[in-house]
């Protein structure tokens, strides 16, 4: 480890010396890469100094407590150091997490898609309490959600939704909470109080660059059709929703959210770019080692992640077997406490994982 944080230490002096390199500053794609390196290697690089400064005093503090002087002094030094070791091994943790491969998604937005499944009118009802409970974490980090497109139920539910949420971090937060999430509660349909269940699909995924994912204008076939609302009521006049079909795979995206058509567009061109990503690191995923496949949040779509439980006022996590029962402040968005724990145990597989290697 000690090699590769002095190599690592080294690239990170370089990069300090490159993004205030005049030539490097008058070619912003290339500062913006060197920028991007400098950043993501500069808390390893403070916590090893900090570490190596430790390791220092801990020596002088050891070489003070056996240098047979005054006997008050010994007794200090022996104190100082065992406070220095456990300082020392708690940075040397947090440098062994920190040297764990990032996901490189990590920073950017998310394309989150949200269906009704199993359950009629109640999954589309349970389908607009999901997208509620993101809307409200969303606001409550400061993130910004932008509807792309919504087809709604008759009930007041929500059949699917697409939208945006545009945030530092929001794929680090939000990359587990893809898969099958289950309602376990009485329908406001139902006369004898028979509780029911119910499922809504939610699918996470990282928001593609232009750079990351290029489309070929012939691979593309644009329809263009007039907007409508709840039971099918024109809703505008003007062809201005949107269908891409992108031939080779078959992938399909509407978008009629907006009264402009080119606006339709280029939402739908950030979603369908977004989905051809995610099917690429599918494929990637596929051909990695089987220990992977046992880490939380493989993102399948068929995977039951979640219970919510209204007669007990709980919900429960099946990857991690955890259950909060603050189920109404989970539905409005207060889910940290679950994304921490989810966010933690991914960590401490990927730790297993290096450590294996």
């Amino acid at each position: 480890m000690l090699t590769k944080l002095e190599a690592l230490e080294r690239r990170f002096e370089e990069l300090s010396r490159l993004i205030a390199d005049p030539a490097i500053l008058a070619d912003p794609p290339v500062w913006r890469t060197h920028i991007k390196a400098f950043n993501e290697l500069q808390q390893i690089v403070e916590v090893y100094r900090e570490h190596r400064g430790t390791l220092k005093e801990l020596a002088d503090a050891r070489e003070m407590a056996r240098g047979g002087g005054e006997p008050g002094l010994s007794e200090l030094a022996r104190e100082e150091a065992a406070r220095l070791e456990l300082l020392g091994a708690a940075q040397e943790e947090r440098l062994r997490v920190l040297l764990v491969p990032k996901d490189p998604n990590d920073q950017k937005n998310v394309i989150l898609e949200v269906r009704a499944g199993t359950g009629g009118e109640e999954a589309c009802l349970f389908a607009a309490e999901i997208f509620r409970m993101y809307t409200r974490y969303a606001e409550r980090r400061g993130w910004t959600v932008d509807l792309m497109d919504m087809s709604r139920a008759d009930k007041g539910g929500i059949k699917e939704v697409i939208a945006s949420i545009e945030g530092k971090g929001a794929w680090s937060r939000l990359k587990f909470e893809g898969g099958v999430h289950r309602v376990q509660r009485v329908p406001q349909t139902e006369a004898s109080g028979r509780i029911h269940t119910s499922a809504v699909t939610v699918a996470v995924l990282p928001e593609a660059e232009e750079v990351e994912i290029k489309i070929d204008d012939k691979d593309l076939r644009i329809d263009r059709f007039c907007s409508s609302g709840p039971g099918g009521q024109s809703v505008n006049t003007t062809y201005s929703a949107v269908r891409l079909t992108h031939l080779p795979s078959g992938l399909v995206v509407s978008c009629q959210d907006e009264k402009s058509q080119h606006k339709n567009l280029a939402k739908a061109m950030r979603v369908m770019r977004s989905r051809l990503l995610e099917s690429a690191q599918h494929e990637q995923d596929k051909e990695r080692a089987a220990s992977r496949r046992e880490m939380v949040g493989s993102g399948d779509r068929s995977e039951k992640v979640r219970t919510y439980n209204f007669p007990q006022g709980r919900v429960t996590d099946h990857r991690i077997k955890m259950t909060v029962h603050q189920l109404p402040e989970f539905l409005d968005g207060n889910i940290d406490e679950m994304v921490n724990a989810l966010v933690s145990h991914h960590q401490a597989e990927k730790l297993k994982e290096e450590i294996k290697v």
